[in-house]
């Protein structure tokens, strides 16, 4: 195991430590959170805790959590989600976050924006003094409106491009059967007028701009050979 994928373990067992006995748990989707999956997973069949529910936020999140043991439910079956464990792409020094390199964004935002609680897990490279540094902010947008949508972002001075398919010819198609349009913008200086003004675009379904709903963020980092978790 890399250094990498071992502080990404550690940052995912520290968050599955968190989970409690008879709690609703919003399980994220990424390299990161799968190893919070998996430990959660781990403390059910040693008995640590019991009568846990997870709730996916992808085709990902659901096949691991079948993996390792966990029941799942929906929102159409719970009042509440108690701690939800998800990963990003950028963490702003206010906790806002960039996500969906891996298109699970839209759900990711609906379970995680409910959560009485809301784990972030990433190693020290994610984070960022301003948003859009390193990462695009990824737009969901249904098929039809791909390219008046991409006209709208680029009248905000964005520079929009439709996320193609590694491995598939095409492009991206989500768990939504959507789309996703990734914006570069020189400077995101208000991520929530931003993250609303990219939603009140006509055909735009969520983007990845997550502000003002994180609680904790756990961060990972490799110093020699330990790894230290830190929190923000």
């Amino acid at each position: 195991m890399t250094p990498q994928d071992l502080m990404k373990q550690e940052v995912g067992k520290a968050a599955a430590a968190r989970v409690q006995s008879n709690s609703i748990v919003g399980l994220g989707t990424g390299s990161t959170t799968a190893f919070a999956i998996e430990f959660i997973g781990k403390r059910l069949a040693a008995g640590e805790i019991t009568n846990v529910k997870g709730i996916p936020t992808s085709f990902q999140a659901r096949v691991l959590a079948k993996q390792h043991g966990i029941p799942l439910t929906t929102l159409d079956e719970v009042d509440r989600i108690d701690i939800a464990i998800d990963g990003a792409d950028e963490v702003d020094p206010h906790k806002n976050l960039i996500k969906g390199g891996g298109a699970a964004h839209t759900q990711e935002k609906v379970v995680d924006a409910l959560a009485e609680q809301f784990i972030v897990v990433v190693d020290n490279t994610k984070l960022v003094d301003k948003l859009g540094s390193t990462f695009l902010v990824p737009v969901e947008v249904i098929p039809m409106a791909v390219t008046p949508v991409m006209r709208a972002i680029e009248k905000l001075g964005g520079k929009p491009q439709l996320r193609m398919g590694v491995k598939k010819a095409g492009p991206v198609v989500t768990d939504q059967g959507n789309l996703v349009v990734d914006v570069k913008f020189d400077s995101i200086d208000n991520p929530a007028e931003l993250e609303k003004t990219l939603n009140n675009i006509p055909g735009v379904l969520e983007n990845g701009l997550f502000v003002g709903v994180t609680d904790l963020v756990l961060v990972g980092e490799v110093q020699g050979d330990k790894v230290i978790i830190k929190e923000m």
